[in-house]
């Protein structure tokens, strides 16, 4: 992974081109690696995960918010310091929902959920890191996902992260009101 020397704005993020490099931007610093592929177990768990927490929200009060996955780009502040990050899994309220998007579809707030599911190409440095930026942008629940050995890591502002395994049940707290799922139903397929 390189870093960029000098502070990056938004605007000059927009005109990076799209050429195969896995680009974010962490306190206005410019940050780059080769794109990976994901394995079929990263791609299944943010299919099972999605499916579940759009279900959670079909039973939600109008106005809803929305799940977006597939490494959704999310703005968390366009002050001096931007932060940019794409997210495997995001879960945003009914407000953030409503906004416009920008010319390049990202969403400018804070998610509510932000998901990460680990791949093969993921070091503990990055996720350390992706972890701390969420939860200093104000994220109040973040999953870290590691679907090789089916735990879910909960992160959560001034709390110590728990770790959940296939013999339990996570729930979304007050933040996914009567939002619950058996970790195992992230990696298992009922239907197959």
């Amino acid at each position: 992974m390189s870093v960029a020397t000098r502070s990056i704005t938004l605007e000059e993020f927009d005109t990076l081109p799209d050429d195969g490099v896995e680009r974010w931007v962490t306190r206005g610093q410019l940050r780059e690696k080769p794109i990976s592929t994901r394995s079929l177990l990263h791609a299944h768990a943010v299919a099972m995960i999605s499916c579940h927490l759009v279900n959670w929200n079909a039973t939600q009060q109008r106005p809803r918010g929305k799940v977006l996955s597939g490494d959704a780009g999310v703005i968390f502040n366009r002050d001096s310091e931007v932060t940019i990050l794409g997210v495997d899994i995001a879960y945003i309220n009914a407000e953030l929902a409503s906004r416009k998007l920008d010319r390049k579809s990202r969403i400018e707030g804070v998610p509510t959920l932000a998901v990460e599911i680990r791949s093969p190409s993921n070091d503990d440095d990055e996720i350390a890191e992706k972890i701390s930026q969420y939860i200093e942008c104000g994220v109040p629940l973040v999953w870290i996902v590691d679907p090789w050995f089916q735990t879910v890591t909960v992160h959560r502002p001034n709390h110590q992260p728990e770790m959940f395994n296939n013999t339990e049940e996570i729930t979304g707290e007050s933040h996914l009101p009567g939002f619950r799922l058996p970790v195992i139903q992230m990696f298992d397929d009922p239907r197959a």
